[in-house]
């Protein structure tokens, strides 16, 4: 990435103050520096003297013809990129498409033929490029993704990342066993080799991985024998990288992890015994995981990425994110397209919200999840799971900016076409708005995003 240029947003911020508590800041100027860094905060900024802004300017050694302002406008507020903490880019084409299966029928009648087409470059450009531009539009400015098995396709999606500027984790997946004849790793070590092969494409294109980082990826443990995981868990011990995974998503998943791996006492245990279960660990799903096993996260550190919708339209089953986050469990949201059906986090901010009113009807009131909760999981608690936290999903002084300017309709203003479908009457509080946001929003109400400080969308309206 390029240095860019200087900038100076002003405007009201909305971010996770805590996991219970979202901060409103009106009137505020917001310095960002020509590597996407905030290196100031100014509160009160209408009210400020020309001398107090100078002098901002002189301690940072900016001139103001070199910088760029954008101010939102009124009914507009900045607020943190989004963060998707687990995505297929191979499976975009499917959004939508289940059917009546399950996740194993689910796998084999439209994902994996899906990925395993996208050798062909060019459909796997159309693809990729298109899975970037539209989670962008939707405000994503952080993917964790799936690519396929195959090193080019797994690297093109690495390059066209780094071309959007959108910041991701790029898996290529590993799968030796379960899987068709047609589409899986000829061997544990093919497998390893060729996830070598993308982290080093990786770190060619993007050395310090400011903005792309490599991911392990072991698809699943149905998928991958005990060699497969036992070498990739060396790997990441020799590499220090972060890995991601699923757990725990479907009944007959777990059922069947229990009969390959019959040495271990849980579908945790297997990940654990592999040395694949650590700080740097996204488990997906975690819908049907035992306190025991919650416990055993805890403890080592792992993430959770609650992806509500996927695990809805699948039938896996209703994650209890209330009792992993009273044990302490750091938490972010995942589309999980295409077993998700959207690309939007504020859409699965909102089926997180009512997923977790289905676990209240099975009487515990204490399991529902507030608005001000599933915004922190979809960007703060996002950043916790990508091992991000110090660099996104909230602002402060030497942040990054992943931002995104959203904007509400005035119920009070014509309405014109392209600003949405929330009405902003005018004597609505923040809270207020926020849930109107969160329920009644999507892309036509994010007017631009930022990562790192660069302008990677702008809506035309």
């Amino acid at each position: 990435m390029g240095v860019g240029s200087r900038s100076l947003f002003v405007g009201t911020l909305v971010h996770s103050k805590s996991l219970e508590e979202l901060e409103y800041l009106e009137d505020i100027a917001v310095f960002v520096d020509e590597n996407g860094v905030i290196a100031a905060i100014q509160t009160k900024y209408s009210k400020a003297t020309t001398e107090e802004v100078d002098a901002i300017f002189q301690k940072l050694g900016w001139a103001r013809e070199d910088v760029v302002v954008k101010t939102a406008k009124n009914g507009e507020f900045f607020f943190p990129g989004f963060i998707d903490t687990h995505i297929h880019a191979s499976q975009y084409a499917n959004a939508g498409i289940f059917g009546k299966t399950t996740l194993m029928d689910w796998l084999n009648t439209y994902t994996f033929p899906m990925e395993a087409s996208l050798s062909d470059a060019f459909k796997a450009k159309t693809v990729y490029s298109r899975v970037i531009q539209r989670t962008i539009s939707h405000g994503t400015t952080t993917a964790a993704y799936y690519a396929t098995i195959s090193v080019p396709s797994t690297n093109l999606l690495a390059d066209l990342c780094l071309s959007f500027g959108q910041r991701a984790f790029i898996g290529r997946c590993c799968m030796d066993t379960m899987a068709p004849d047609f589409y899986k790793d000829e061997s544990p070590a093919s497998a390893i080799a060729d996830t070598r092969a993308t982290i080093a494409h990786i770190t060619n294109i993007d050395p310090k991985h400011a903005l792309v980082t490599p991911i392990i990826t072991p698809r699943f443990a149905v998928s991958c024998t005990s060699k497969l995981l036992h070498g990739l868990g060396a790997l990441q011990k020799e590499t220090d990288l972060p890995v991601q995974t699923h757990i725990s998503e479907n009944k007959n998943e777990i059922k069947l992890v229990k009969e390959l791996f019959p040495d271990h006492s849980s579908y945790t245990h297997v990940y654990d015994g592999h040395g694949l279960l650590g700080p740097k660990t996204i488990l997906a799903h975690a819908v049907h995981l035992s306190e025991e096993e919650v416990d055993l996260v805890k403890i080592r550190e792992a993430k959770i990425s609650h992806c509500p919708a996927s695990n809805s339209a699948i039938t896996s089953g209703t994650a209890k994110v209330r009792m992993m986050l009273d044990k302490g469990l750091q938490i972010g949201l995942g589309t999980d397209m295409s077993g998700g059906y959207s690309p939007s986090i504020l859409e699965a901010a909102k089926q997180a919200h009512l997923v977790s009113r289905h676990v209240a009807m099975e009487g515990d009131d204490n399991t529902k999840l507030s608005v001000e909760e599933v915004l922190f999981l979809a960007t703060k608690g996002g950043s916790q799971v990508v091992g991000l936290s110090d660099k996104i999903g909230s602002f402060g002084v030497g942040m990054e900016w992943d931002a995104q300017l959203i904007s509400l309709g005035s119920a009070a203003d014509p309405v014109e076409e392209g600003l949405g479908s929330v009405d902003v009457f005018g004597w609505e509080s923040w809270e207020e708005k926020m849930a109107k946001w969160l329920f009644g929003g999507d892309d036509r109400n994010t007017l631009a995003v930022w990562v790192k400080g660069r302008l990677v969308h702008e809506r035309k309206i």
